[in-house]
């Protein structure tokens, strides 16, 4: 989605969760989830990849992602 602002185009990051299976795991503990929920989670999820991505261009070693680049 393309939001217009001014003379200025700002793509709307997408969602980088599956909303069905999050709900699902949600719904089978017993919880409900708020509309903010999901787009909170997926903003979160694009932090720890942006990171990832920057830490992994500092250190200059590799150009693949792994297990060990997800921080803790």
């Amino acid at each position: 989605m393309v939001i217009k602002t001014s003379s200025k185009k700002v793509s709307k990051p997408e969602c980088l969760v599956v909303k069905g299976k999050v709900k699902k795991i949600i719904r089978e503990a017993g919880f409900r989830s708020g509309g903010d929920f999901l787009r909170a989670l997926s903003d979160k999820i694009q932090n720890i990849v942006d990171g990832a991505i920057q830490q992994t261009k500092e250190d200059g070693k590799k150009l693949t992602l792994g297990a060990e680049d997800v921080p803790v």
